[in-house]
Parts: C-alpha cells; sequence; structure tokens
C-alpha cells in the first residue's frame, strides 16, 4: 500500500518535550531532561530514606501522555523495513521506557494527516495509537477509551512509514492511570484498589474519576493524562496532584 502524503492537512507532531511547546519546559534548553532527572532524583531520595508523601498526603507528579504509537517487531519491519530495530532516543520517566527516533504518519479516513508521530519502547507484542479526542475530530474518527493493550472495538487507522504502511483496527484514547509500586500503594493505604480519584488544584481544578491503578515493582509514582484531559485542568508534566479513594 503506498500513500501520497505531500499536499494534506498537516500537523507537526508533539511526541517529545522539544517538539511539544506545550509549556515552559520544553522550550529552554536541556530543561525537559534537567526536569525529568530532578524528579527521579527526588523520587529515589524519598524511598531510600522511607519518608511519608508531603503532609502525609497521596501526592504524585503527572506525565502528559502526548499521541504516540506502540509497534510490534513485523509492525516496524513492515513500516521500516527488514530487520529494522528501534533507535533510543531519550529515556521516559517509568524506568525501561524510552522514546524512540523513529515516527510514523497517521491518516484517518478523512484523509488528513498527524506527521512524525513517536515510536515508544520497547516493542510490545501488538500494535496500538494512542491519541487524544481532539486529534480524533481532526483525523475524523470516533475514539473508544481503553487500557492499554484492550483494543476491541479500537477504530480503524493507517500508519505510515519509509518503506510501507499499514491498516489497522488499533486507535484508541488511553484510560486515566497512574503508576504505583507495591510499597506505594501500602504506604498511600490503597491495597486492593482498582481505581481512584486524582485531584488537581489551581485555577482550574478538576477531580478526575475513573483512574486506573496500575502496580509494578519498577514503577515509579505517576499519573498518566492525555494531552485533552491535562489542557482542561491547566497541568504540564511535574505538576502534582493527589489521589482520593
Amino acid at each position: 500500500m503506498t500513500l501520497m502524503t505531500e499536499g494534506l492537512f498537516q500537523l507537526k507532531a508533539a511526541s517529545e518535550c522539544s517538539d511539544c511547546q506545550r509549556c515552559w519546559r520544553g522550550s529552554r534548553e536541556g530543561g525537559a531532561e534537567r526536569d525529568r532527572v530532578d524528579r527521579i532524583v527526588q523520587e529515589v531520595i524519598r524511598r531510600v530514606r522511607g519518608e511519608a508523601i508531603e503532609d502525609a498526603r497521596r501526592l504524585v507528579p503527572v506525565g502528559v501522555s502526548v499521541r504516540h504509537v506502540h509497534l510490534s517487531q513485523e509492525a516496524l519491519e513492515h513500516l521500516y523495513g527488514p530487520d529494522s530495530r528501534v533507535t533510543k532516543l531519550r529515556d521516559l520517566y517509568q524506568p525501561g521506557a524510552y522514546s524512540a527516533e523513529q515516527t510514523v504518519t497517521l491518516v484517518g479516513p478523512r484523509m488528513r494527516v498527524i506527521e512524525r508521530v513517536r515510536v515508544l519502547a520497547p516493542l510490545r507484542d501488538y500494535v496500538q495509537v494512542e491519541l487524544a479526542r481532539t486529534d480524533g475530530i481532526l483525523l475524523g474518527m470516533d475514539l473508544p477509551v481503553r487500557d492499554s493493550g484492550q483494543l476491541e472495538g479500537a477504530t480503524l487507522i493507517t500508519l505510515v512509514g519509509p518503506r510501507g504502511a499499514l491498516t489497522l483496527p488499533v486507535a484508541i484514547r488511553a484510560i486515566r492511570h497512574v503508576h504505583l509500586s507495591p510499597a506505594d500503594v501500602q504506604r498511600m493505604g490503597l491495597q486492593g484498589a482498582k481505581k481512584v480519584r486524582i485531584r488537581t488544584t489551581g485555577p482550574k481544578a478538576l477531580l478526575f474519576d475513573n483512574v486506573a491503578v496500575k502496580v509494578g515493582e519498577e514503577y515509579i509514582p505517576e499519573m498518566h493524562l492525555d494531552t485533552d484531559d491535562a489542557n482542561a485542568a491547566d497541568l504540564v508534566c511535574g505538576d502534582q496532584v493527589e489521589i482520593e479513594m
């Protein structure tokens, strides 16, 4: 399958801080990387000292998840050619996760495109495109809300790479979720919680409901929101929010 994208509606990607420019962190030299390192250092120090969260509250930082793609090895080779491998661009906040140099172009049923959408790694055993509702409106797509890997009813979308294209029912809006380690769950008194509410502060304060709790030994506390939810609450990466039961 060959698609010509020249002359179609184009939208610059916002899949990493240097592209995003949604807040001051992405505009200062080296700012995004320094912020990421600062957040990890603070979390490590807190864990080593065994300190409770400030004021005994369940505070976690926000990570704003801009549109991105997860690929399988088979899909990567279809889009980038045989024996292709992802090339690390930079580490993400959660241990082991990183953004890749590779990007794809997304094409919707209105023949509108979003270019340079970042591939996140490590590779998975499935393909998934995570977008915000406004991305779907632009592309002419009704995106269901799904947890990662749960692609039943996902929307058909075309991914275009330098060596090929794929059209698959894999486009979703990711469910709001918070990453916690088992120790964090114990310390915060969240044993058995599958979903929580999270409260924000400021002039556009909101209470987010139905926030899924994801627990893993390697996780660092962080709430993930898409750009629409983050913008609604006037949040940027690193802002603190509070978990409620």
